[in-house]
């Protein structure tokens, strides 16, 4: 028979591994006694661990969520990715670089050598003003809103009270937004997180909406991209070239030197503004609107080149 120590570890993993477990099953598997099982699992609920008991001929177990957080048991290969996602974490989220830490404090040394030698660094684009951070409280309450399908009251950048059906809680570009249906103007919004203070309780239950374009991806990069606003060019410059540069959009190969470029924006000259910088030569443009819209440009750079 294990010890004591090793064969609770044991039986933590398999209590993880499905939602139910017969008491006998779990004899079998740890090679031990129906009442060695049962004073065991007594062992782990002391430690905090939440294990239900379940009917059954010779009675069974069930790991559930408990209250507080009990010691947390991981294989080699999930301690691997914990550390790996903490790490892209970490230079953005204080919480997480402290969680990096103390997971990194408890390895074992076999372990500890392996992601020693990951180093990831989350290299965000540079912007003007930085992602304002968010409590996680906020994102724990709103989250709660989406789930239980009710309505949201807050104060919006200082603004009047807004009132909102929550659908989906999402990330973009380094921010968090709420994606919801906007109640007072009956129409879909996206909101950012930090910018919302909630007021309690929440507003009643409602039935939830279909999203614009079927689900909450299309409808997202829509509304940031500018669905609207989508147009084809072929550039004369070679696919590989033009991919190194293209974050939202598909570009196709049409040869050694030729592509076809497909991207959106909020608006047309916005989006030839964007074609121009890759600084190649545009054979062919569509729709019209993106042809009028580089004339547009055309008129603005000429007039500012002559000094007027």
């Amino acid at each position: 028979m294990p010890k004591t120590s090793a064969r609770l570890l044991a039986l933590l993993s398999l209590l993880q591994t499905r939602r139910d477990w017969a008491g006998s099953a779990l004899a079998d598997r740890l090679e031990i006694s129906l009442r060695t099982v049962r004073r065991d699992v007594d062992r782990l609920r002391e430690l905090g661990y939440p294990i239900a008991a379940v009917k059954g001929p010779d009675g069974g177990y069930r790991l559930g969520a408990g209250t507080d957080l009990p010691p947390l048991l991981f294989d080699d290969e999930q301690a691997i990715a914990l550390v790996v996602a903490l790490q892209i974490a970490a230079g953005r989220d204080e919480a997480a670089a402290r969680a990096l830490t103390t997971i990194r404090q408890v390895l074992p040394s076999r372990l500890r050598h392996r992601v020693e030698a990951i180093d990831v660094t989350a290299v965000s684009r540079p912007a003007t003003h930085p992602p304002a951070p968010v409590d996680g409280k906020l994102l724990l309450a709103i989250s709660a809103a989406v789930h239980a399908r009710e309505v949201l009251r807050f104060d919006y950048s200082n603004g009047p009270t807004r009132r909102a059906e929550p659908h989906h809680l999402i990330t973009w570009d380094g921010r968090w937004y709420v994606v919801a249906w906007d109640l007072d103007r009956a129409d879909w919004r996206t909101f950012r997180a930090d910018r919302m203070t909630l007021r309690t309780p929440n507003g009643p239950r409602f039935e939830r909406r279909e999203l614009p374009g079927g689900d909450v991806t299309t409808f997202v990069t829509g509304t940031f991209l500018g669905s609207g606003c989508r147009g084809t060019v072929i550039l004369s410059k070679p696919a590989t070239t033009i991919a190194q540069y293209t974050r939202d959009g598909v570009v196709e190969e049409l040869g050694a030197e030729r592509c076809r470029l497909t991207l959106s924006s909020w608006s047309w000259p916005s989006l030839a503004a964007a074609i121009a910088r890759y600084d190649a030569d545009i054979e062919a443009a569509e729709p019209p609107e993106l042809t009028a819209a580089f004339a547009l440009l055309a008129d603005r750079f000429q007039r500012i080149a002559a000094g007027r």
